[in-house]
């Protein structure tokens, strides 16, 4: 970034905060009134139990791996336990 004290330049600053905030209305607008945020989450949270429920071993250790890793969030509970669907 060029020196902002150099003959000629001009600073220039842009406040985005009220365009983020608009635009955050408009998103939560165009949700409707029927949106839930408290069943999308649980809804998340089984989609996310479903996905890695019924692990055999050597994928439990994979996913362990990746979850040390920091690559997946980890769970309450090992990836084996959920139920097999």
């Amino acid at each position: 970034m060029p020196d902002s004290t150099a003959p000629g330049h001009l600073p220039f600053t842009l406040d985005l905060t009220l365009d983020e905030a608009r635009r955050r209305a408009e998103v939560v607008a165009a949700l409707g009134p029927d949106w839930d945020p408290v069943a999308a989450l649980q809804s998340e949270e089984a989609a996310h139990e479903l996905l890695y429920s019924g692990l055999d071993a050597e994928q439990r250790r994979t996913y362990a791996m990746l979850v040390e890793a920091g690559v997946l969030p980890g769970r309450g509970r090992d990836a084996g336990d959920a139920p097999s669907h």
